[in-house]
């Protein structure tokens, strides 16, 4: 029964395997966008219809305009690279969320959330860029396909995964939540790693350049970021994305490289 365990789990690797965009990088991924994207949509209407969305009409407006201007340089950059693909089945949708969580996240299909606890780190427009830059990168990459993948076979075994992916149980709905990292509420969040927080860093300067945004406001956030975090318990945002001095080191290097694509709007 060990053999074909095995067996299965292989086989389900070395076909489950696909490329991120723009960094070209191998990830395993068992499961479709469209499965994930359906997961995602039910996942976002449930955590929208259990929070209390924001009635400031001018936040609120800021940033669905952000969002609507990087989701834009996003789907211009794709097409004259030949990778609209990687975007197929994505509905952008932004929503500001009235909670004092300093926090965001994109659900794989572009579903954004912005919490109003983070924009005082935001501070602007630019720095909701930044923020709004790396979450939607994450979805680009596939992140969470390539988590929950690795969650399902580690949990799961090849035997059981088509089961669990057909019929949507409980398990693999739960796994979905903590995968996306929606809020303190569900409790286990399980972060990202690093390889994916410095693809996400690197894509989300480029995204954000893309868009009109200068990407020398990236380091300046992390470091207000950074700063938050000094007493106490870190804000939730960092248990999923942890703010240091390498990764503040690691954007600065990328700038001149993310420059080659800011135009100013």
């Amino acid at each position: 029964m060990k053999n074909v365990l095995f067996v299965a789990t292989f086989l389900i690797f070395c076909a489950g395997c696909s490329t991120v965009p723009v960094t070209g990088r191998r990830q395993l991924s068992i499961i479709s966008a469209s499965e994930m994207n359906s997961l995602a949509a039910s996942s976002y209407k449930e955590t929208l219809a259990s929070s209390k969305l924001s009635t400031n009409v001018e936040q609120t407006a800021l940033i669905k305009r952000v969002g609507e201007r990087i989701s834009k340089g996003v789907e211009q950059y794709m097409a004259e690279n030949k990778m609209s693909s990687a975007l197929k089945g994505f509905q952008w949708e932004f929503n500001l969320i009235d909670d004092p969580s300093v926090n965001a996240w994109c659900m794989p299909g572009g579903r954004v959330a912005f919490y109003t606890g983070i924009l005082p780190v935001c501070q602007n427009e630019a720095g909701i860029a930044v923020v709004m830059g790396h979450e939607i990168a994450h979805a680009v990459a596939n992140h969470s396909g390539e988590r929950m993948s690795q969650g399902l076979l580690t949990q799961l075994g090849g035997v059981a995964l088509a089961t669990a992916l057909q019929e949507k149980s409980q398990q693999t709905q739960q796994l979905a939540l903590t995968v996306f990292g929606v809020g303190t509420q569900l409790g286990a969040i399980l972060p990202y790693s690093r390889l994916h927080e410095f693809e996400a860093d690197r894509l989300g300067l480029f995204f954000m350049s893309m868009a009109g945004y200068d990407p020398n406001e990236a380091p300046k956030f992390w470091e207000r970021m950074q700063a938050l975090s000094g007493g106490g318990a870190p804000p939730q945002f960092l248990s999923t994305h942890p703010s240091d001095a390498k990764r503040i080191s690691e954007l600065k290097a990328a700038i001149p490289e993310a420059m080659k694509y800011y135009k100013v709007q």
